[in-house]
């Protein structure tokens, strides 16, 4: 959700307002669908205003991913694991309520997919919370069994990152980053390759609005951060995706006035110049050791955000 950035209304109270006194024991059966509202139509390739544009023949045209995956609703901030069969994604049903109405909705959040040979399943929702308390979660990146994700919930001013572990196949002992990597370092959303953690941030020090930085686990400690001065300019470049090999950066750029995913290969050591892959409200990147293209493509009609699926373009 991307764009966590919001301002939400001190959650703890909501929390009482919408549970009362009661403990709730257990998660809610929800479905996604129900909640998309009636005046809100699925848009595709066939009426956008705006189609990705591909700049690279190492791969085949973009085109969104098929239902049940992709709805009415809007889905946003794709993960895909290495394997290329399984995708995290944000979802909320209707892109025009408020992050502080999402939250009480009981589907946006993080959902998952699993490939089951061509087709995809049913997606389900990932709970990063207990029970009865509220959180808006988004922003996934995986590596093995730990997840990094972004939230705003109880007992946390704005939006922060929080760290899972993946326990007999659910993601459990939720944690805050800590106020080194949110306060003194100021991460926004993350990867992490190894020990690298990259992210963007707008801290003193970059070359302006959103910079990709690094910064390498030591034992429970982070080091000092690095800007990757190679990839980054004076407008946004932001949300870094590193290929499982470690030579290839990925990451968003705006470009002529929309977001277009870019990528830079290390050679001897050194990232080098990126290269425009996809333009035209293009962004999020992630892909699988197929090296198989996955990211968020946002609708506009009339200068409005209608709808927001995601997307692959497949390698030849």
């Amino acid at each position: 959700m991307k764009r966590l950035a919001v301002v939400l209304v001190l959650l703890s109270m909501l929390a009482l307002v919408v549970y009362g006194s009661k403990q709730v024991a257990t998660y809610p059966d929800v479905d996604r669908e129900e909640k998309i509202p009636g005046d809100m139509w699925k848009r595709g390739p066939e009426t956008d205003q705006h189609k990705p544009i591909l700049h690279s023949d190492e791969f085949k045209e973009p085109i969104p991913l098929p239902y049940p995956v992709n709805t009415a609703g809007f889905e946003d901030s794709p993960f895909i694991l290495p394997d290329g069969k399984t995708l995290y994604f944000f979802y909320t049903p209707d892109v025009r309520i408020p992050p502080e109405k999402q939250v009480l909705d009981e589907v946006s959040g993080i959902w998952v997919t699993h490939k089951e040979g061509t087709s995809w399943s049913k997606p389900e929702r990932v709970w990063l919370q207990e029970p009865g308390k509220l959180s808006l979660d988004g922003a996934v990146a995986i590596q093995g069994d730990e997840m990094w994700f972004a939230s705003a919930r109880e007992g946390y001013t704005g939006v922060n990152m929080f760290t899972a572990r993946s326990v007999d196949g659910k993601w459990v002992d939720w944690e805050y980053a800590g106020d080194y990597l949110m306060k003194e370092i100021q991460i926004g959303e993350v990867h992490l390759h190894g020990d690298d953690l990259y992210f963007h941030s707008d801290r003193p020090g970059g070359k302006g609005d959103y910079d990709i930085w690094v910064t390498t686990r030591i034992g429970n400690s982070w080091t000092d951060p690095v800007n990757i001065e190679v990839v980054n300019t004076e407008t946004m470049d932001g949300y870094p995706f590193v290929s499982q090999d470690g030579n290839e950066l990925w990451f968003t750029r705006t470009y002529l006035g929309t977001p277009g995913i870019f990528r830079s290969i290390k050679e001897n050591g050194v990232w080098g110049e990126p290269e425009l892959i996809v333009s035209q409200f293009a962004g999020e990147p992630t892909l699988d050791n197929e090296g198989n293209l996955y990211f968020v493509h946002h609708y506009f009609e009339d200068g409005v955000m209608v709808d927001a699926d995601i997307y692959v373009a497949y390698r030849k």
